[in-house]
């Protein structure tokens, strides 16, 4: 839920709710649903949409949120906390294609209007990225943030520029025939010309964020060498490997759009194993793991925050990026369906060395960056997942609590906070992917023990499952149960 920050009387009718709400569960549905109010949305899809700073309505549902003259937002979650969210959404997809904001829970338009509207946003940016030259702008901000290329690198930039060079008198040909439209203002000017002092200041200290490559790659080993374990199979570390090295040379110095596009591969293996059960379950020759899918159906919910936060932070604002991941996403969803369809476990495999590689990597960036973090504000969507409310599929994919009761409720007041929660999602998805490899998640998602003790307890009647074939040949099950007493 949003309020006014400076409608004190406001905000302590609202905390009073709130207190109220924790009281039953009808109430946090009612939360959860207020908490939808969304920032303004931009009049287009490459500039940040902003907080509003002035009074007035905003767009979208509005419920659960109030303004006055100063109109500046915050974020009341069920204990009562006002938490001011990051001032500005710096993604390209901000407004109607983010969580949370305009249209949120709307249904899609058909696809012929879906594809064209994304056609026409994507190829003025194109257009952007190679008259602008967005490749010498990625390049000044690694080597801004110390980071060096090699002699690939260098490769790569030079190929890179050639390409574009012949892409941007194209599009001066075509522009001057009047085939394409006059083109403008160079993405990043317009959209720091539009910001306030405040949202300037947030987007600074947002590129001034590092990640040192040498020391995830060396937690990473010494993670590795403690764990021991089986080496995984040839297939398996060359897609492992190919996905690592992208990340390291494409890049270096962007901490940012790096974990945008690791969080956008990182959704794929969910998407494979909910399709490939679902199909399992339709030809009638798999259903003993439909829970499965739940499981992973919330994996998935989860990483689609991860991606949602780091677009807030500006990751896909760039053409380039979009492009590299989006078809990399691709490529990986059919290679994982190919690999589940020969051996699940496998698949498993891949993505527990992911999710390890992911957990390693949010590790560095938390320590590395801590002070920095700590004076940004946390994102609007990662409130709303993170202090909603309405927790059950935050609780649904983290199958280790089962067995230990502890319930993680995680804190949210800075973006060190975020980043902090990020990584111990990832640890979470970890524990669930050696679980899947192990065949313990069986008995994770049954809670065998704790039903047996609370049959035993409770006096309760069991049915024994079904029995293998008997003296006659025929499938029979065993009807001995516990009388009632």
């Amino acid at each position: 839920m949003q309020v006014a920050l400076h409608s004190q009387p406001a905000c302590q009718r609202l905390q009073h709710s709130a207190r109220k709400c924790r009281r039953g569960s009808a109430c946090r549905t009612s939360l959860r649903v207020g908490a939808a109010a969304q920032p303004s949305m931009p009049a287009s899809g490459s500039r940040p949409s902003a907080v509003p700073s002035s009074g007035g309505s905003s767009s979208g549902n509005g419920k659960g949120m109030l303004t006055n003259r100063t109109g500046r937002l915050a974020f009341l979650d069920e204990e009562g906390q006002v938490i001011r969210p990051m001032p500005a959404d710096y993604g390209f997809r901000s407004g109607g294609a983010r969580l949370y904001q305009q249209d949120y829970g709307t249904i899609p338009k058909g696809v012929v209007e879906l594809s064209l509207d994304n056609f026409k946003r994507e190829l003025r940016s194109l257009r952007r990225a190679v008259r602008y030259n967005e490749l010498a702008e990625v390049a000044q901000d690694a080597r801004q943030a110390g980071s060096s290329p090699g002699l690939l690198g260098r490769v790569g930039f030079a190929a890179g520029q050639a390409v574009r060079s012949v892409f941007a008198r194209l599009d001066i040909w075509l522009e001057q025939r009047n085939v394409l439209n006059e083109l403008t203002q160079a993405p990043q000017t317009e959209m720091e010309g539009e910001l306030t002092a405040e949202q300037k200041d947030v987007l600074a200290k947002l590129r001034r964020l590092t990640l040192d490559d040498a020391a995830v790659s060396a937690s990473e080993k010494s993670r590795l060498a403690a764990a021991g374990g089986p080496r995984p199979s040839l297939p398996i570390r060359a897609a492992y490997t190919s996905l690592c090295w992208v990340l390291d040379v494409v890049y270096g110095g962007r901490p940012i759009e790096r974990f945008w596009v690791l969080e956008t591969v990182a959704r794929m293996p969910y998407f494979v194993w909910i399709s490939l059960l679902h199909l399992y379950e339709s030809l009638g020759w798999w259903r003993a793991g439909a829970e499965l899918r739940k499981v992973h159906f919330a994996e998935e919910w989860n990483e689609l925050h991860h991606l949602q936060i780091m677009e807030a932070l500006g990751g896909d604002l760039r053409w380039g990026d979009r492009f590299l991941a989006e078809h990399a996403a691709v490529f990986y969803y059919w290679t994982l369906v190919v690999i589940y369809l020969i051996s699940p476990a496998a698949s498993y495999q891949f993505m527990e060395m992911v999710e390890g590689h992911a957990a390693d990597t949010y590790a560095q960036f938390a320590a590395e960056n801590k002070d920095m973090l700590e004076t940004i504000p946390p994102p609007l969507v990662a409130l709303n997942y993170y202090k909603s409310g309405d927790l059950y599929l935050f609780d649904e994919f983290q199958t280790s609590w089962r067995a230990s009761g502890d319930v993680r409720r995680p804190r949210c007041n800075t973006l060190y906070d975020v980043f902090c929660n990020i990584r111990d999602d990832e640890l979470e998805h970890v524990k669930t992917m050696v679980a899947c490899q192990d065949g313990s998640i069986a008995l994770d998602l049954q809670n065998a023990e704790a039903m047996a003790e609370l049959a035993s307890q409770e006096k309760i009647a069991t049915l024994p499952p079904w029995d293998s074939d008997d003296e006659e040949g025929t499938t029979t099950r065993r009807t001995a149960t516990k009388e009632l007493q």
